[in-house]
C-alpha cells in the first residue's frame, strides 16, 4: 500500500509540474510573444521614419 502510493504521489506531482510547465510555454507562444514581436515591429518603423525625415 505504502509504495503504491509513494509512486502515484510521484506521478501527481509529475504530470502538475508537467501541466504547468504546458501552460505557461502556450501562454508564452500565444500572448507574449506576438507583443514583442508587435513592439519590435513598431520600434523598427520608428528607425525607418527618422531615417526619413533626417535624409530630406
Amino acid at each position: 500500500m505504502c509504495k503504491g502510493f509513494g509512486k502515484g504521489f510521484l506521478a501527481g506531482v509529475f504530470t502538475t509540474v508537467a501541466l504547468a510547465a504546458g501552460a505557461v510555454y502556450a501562454i508564452h507562444k500565444t500572448i507574449i510573444e506576438p507583443e514583442e514581436l508587435k513592439e519590435a515591429f513598431i520600434e523598427e518603423n520608428r528607425k525607418k521614419a527618422a531615417r526619413r525625415r533626417v535624409a530630406h
